[in-house]
């Protein structure tokens, strides 16, 4: 009877676990660390439910409808840019149509001296299957950070779609604006389903600002000895990703000089992001990114890898708020802190 009455009780558990939300967010409130793009409003009662934000990245801007051909699946044509990037996902309120959040968008751009350079209504005009730009990871637009947003447009649910792209020219940057809303269903979060979804994509076509931050072997042991930890910007990543990019080349090898140097010091490498997307999001990619500079350090520099403990602390340890885009900049970052 006790081994049965264990099992009973197991099962219960289980069965509450299972039955448990796996989402539990507000979704009537935008999320945190997230914004409006500057001078762009947003359509009447939608709330943000994705946001990323790029320094400097690149992205395609549709100029013609989505190709559904399986050996193409791609826009017909397209600008391809390089700039300053946002992403943004709304959730529009039940009664508004994928039309409605076009056109009013249309209107404001104008007054805004936005000359729109593409539009189109429907699959007819659009392109057959055209959510596969979101749907499809590998075209760079879809938002990750959890289950909700990798579902957004779900399946055949897409109705409606409606897109417009507008350009406004300004001195040295050009700003490019691409909307698609679209009715569907999110078969992950009902409460994100059946109604539009409005996706947002800004690209500043400003020159990448020079941020090589290089700190040799005697700096950083400066840094080590006076506060025990030491800050580095000179080590970059592939958007949203733990890829190691070539230009930090420079910065490992002065981290590896210092090692050399010491042969007796450990020290932590710990990855640091802003606080945009959710903090699992965020706690995964920074121990990633440490993991993959610990790898780099081990692999191309032979230091021994029981030196080097790689952790993760997302957007906990900020050194700058994250209100700011400069500020966002500051706080993603790599550390070396002496054990």
């Amino acid at each position: 009877m006790r081994g049965n009455s264990f099992f009973s009780i197991l099962l219960v558990c289980l069965i509450s676990t299972m039955a448990e939300p796996t989402w539990t967010r507000d979704l009537t409130k935008d999320l945190p660390g997230s914004s409006d793009l500057a001078g762009i409003p947003r359509f009447a009662d939608t709330v943000i439910i994705g946001y990323r934000f790029s320094e400097f990245d690149r992205s395609d801007i549709p100029t013609g409808q989505w190709d559904p051909d399986p050996a193409v699946r791609f826009w017909r044509d397209s600008l391809d840019l390089e700039g300053r990037r946002t992403r943004i996902l709304y959730l529009a309120p039940h009664d508004a149509s994928a039309l409605e959040v076009i056109r009013n968008y249309r209107q404001s751009l104008e007054g805004l001296d936005y000359q729109p350079i593409f539009q189109c209504s429907g699959f007819r005009d659009c392109g057959a299957k055209i959510a596969d730009f979101y749907v499809d990871e590998t075209h760079g637009k879809k938002l990750t950070d959890n289950n909700m947003l990798k579902n957004v447009y779900s399946g055949a649910s897409v109705q409606d779609p409606q897109a417009l792209v507008a350009k406004r020219t300004g001195g040295d940057t050009d700003a490019y604006l691409f909307i698609f809303a679209a009715y569907q269903d999110n078969y992950v979060e009902p409460a994100a389903g059946k109604r539009v979804a409005i996706f947002l994509e800004e690209v500043l076509t400003t020159p990448m600002q020079d941020r090589m931050i290089l700190l040799d072997a005697a700096e950083l042991d400066r840094g080590l000895s006076d506060t025990g930890r030491i800050a580095l910007y000179g080590i970059y990543f592939d958007f949203d990703q733990a890829t190691i990019r070539p230009e930090s080349e420079p910065q490992l090898s002065e981290m590896a000089k210092l090692l050399r140097a010491q042969p007796d010091l450990g020290v932590y490498i710990v990855g640091h992001t802003d606080n945009a997307g959710g903090l699992d999001y965020n706690m995964d990619l920074s121990k990633r990114r440490a993991n993959a500079v610990v790898q780099a350090l081990a692999t191309d520099f032979q230091i021994t890898p029981d030196r080097l403990t790689p952790m993760g602390v997302a957007s906990l340890s900020p050194v700058a708020a994250n209100t700011t885009e400069d500020g966002r900049a500051t706080n993603r970052r790599v550390e070396m802190v002496a054990k």
